[in-house]
């Protein structure tokens, strides 16, 4: 029950990075958000090791 309840907080944080970077007019907010997409999804694969 905890590993569903992470991994949908992660697509959510995937969600918001997207959103970021689609939104950005600037290339270091974009930077940033690509940077956080990678974190995600790190952190997604990890938790899906829970489950």
């Amino acid at each position: 029950a905890v590993g569903r309840k992470l991994d949908f907080l992660a697509q959510e944080f995937n969600r918001e990075s997207n959103t970021l970077c689609s939104k950005s007019n600037a290339a270091a907010v974009t930077a940033i958000g690509l940077e956080l997409k990678a974190v995600v999804d790190q952190f997604r694969e990890q938790v899906q090791n829970l489950e």
